[in-house]
């Protein structure tokens, strides 16, 4: 029998480890805040109206995604995830993008 290594699984196993361990955020809860902020902005509303009826989603919308994926890949790679991660310092705002 021979067994294999999958890197991938030990590497998160670890840093979930050390995450909890620490006290310190991990990489999921920034996804789960860019999840969250990606809702409270309707784009899911909005993304699923555009295939249904053909409504065309809001450019300042798209762009605003786009925005919080970039942050959250940003955040992610520190090496040290900031305890105040969720804080309206490191994400884009609705009205950032509209108004600049």
């Amino acid at each position: 029998m021979r067994l294999k290594v999958i890197e991938g699984g030990l590497s998160t196993a670890r840093e979930r480890d050390d995450g909890a361990e620490s006290g310190w955020p991990n990489r999921e809860d920034v996804r789960r805040e860019a999840k969250r902020r990606l809702g409270a902005s309707g784009y899911h509303r909005s993304r699923a109206m555009e295939h249904a009826a053909g409504v065309p989603m809001p450019s300042s919308l798209r762009y605003l995604a786009m925005q919080i994926e970039f942050a959250a890949e940003a955040i992610c790679r520190l090496d040290r995830i900031p305890a105040d991660f969720h804080s309206d310092l490191y994400w884009p705002k609705l009205d950032d993008v509209t108004t600049g």
